[in-house]
């Protein structure tokens, strides 16, 4: 049965035309999956499915997301990535989700006032413990993974952090669309988060972005700042985080306008 299934160039260049004309065709393509963006389920039979391929340093893995949370894409992780969302794809029979970490990031924008400046800013949150590629358990890596990636801890909010080159934040159209990091042995940089749909920022934090040419991007684990519905409420939200050791940041210089 034919699917309602996007495969975009990019996509069919890497697995090929006869391998695209099959999932086209409904041959190789599962009914219902899970999406490997908001990760509820969808049906390719019934409603508009994208086909994202994501691709290691040696391997790839085909997902299925709606197509309003994602475009088909080719997307780029490291091998270590993939391996563990294949492994634990196995252990739990669940579909292909190599992105399970940026599938759970909350984001939100604000401004925040340092040394008497106002600086853009990006708050990242993940919604549930996040656990090292590969492994299982209740644990929670997210800040000592952000920490090898060169994310510095943060005591009190009172000078911008340091820059972390390799590392940006994609605004394109004055709205927010990604945060990049290096790709791996000098490639291409690949998203580390993306959002479903672009977001929009205030025409305050755009200000401030162009003209620091950077973001902060501060990271807290789950459950420490919660979302705030206000810029003051959020820059409590970030002290407090900051004073009990829970929280790491770093500058990215921005990639757009």
């Amino acid at each position: 049965m034919p699917r309602m299934l996007d495969v975009s160039d990019d996509v069919r260049a890497e697995i090929g035309d006869e391998e695209a004309d099959r999932l086209l065709a409904g041959e190789n393509a599962p009914g219902s999956y899970d999406c490997t963006s908001c990760r509820t389920p969808g049906d390719s039979a019934q409603e508009p499915t994208s086909t994202v391929l994501f691709v290691g340093d040696e391997s790839a893995v085909l997902a299925f997301a709606h197509a309003g949370c994602l475009p088909s894409q080719v997307v780029q992780v490291t091998e270590e990535q993939l391996q563990g969302a294949v492994r634990s794809i196995t252990a739990e029979g669940r579909p292909a989700n190599a992105t399970a970490e940026q599938a759970v990031l909350g984001v939100t924008s604000g401004l925040v006032l340092i040394a008497g400046e106002l600086h853009p800013a990006l708050v990242v949150e993940p919604t549930g413990p996040i656990a090292r590629p590969g492994t299982t358990g209740p644990g929670d890596d997210f800040l000592p993974l952000l920490a090898e990636h060169g994310f510095l801890p943060v005591h009190e909010i009172t000078t911008v952090p340091a820059v972390l080159h390799g590392w940006s934040v994609l605004l394109a159209m004055g709205q927010l669309h990604a945060v990049l990091q290096p790709g791996a042995h000098g490639s291409q940089p690949m998203a580390w988060w993306q959002a479903h749909q672009p977001l929009q920022v205030t025409e305050g934090w755009r200000a401030a972005a162009n003209k620091h040419q950077q973001v902060l991007m501060f990271a807290s684990p789950a459950g420490v700042i919660g979302r705030q519905p206000r810029e003051d409420l959020l820059r409590d939200a970030l002290d407090k985080a900051a004073a009990g050791g829970q929280l790491v940041a770093a500058a990215l210089p921005l990639a757009g306008t």
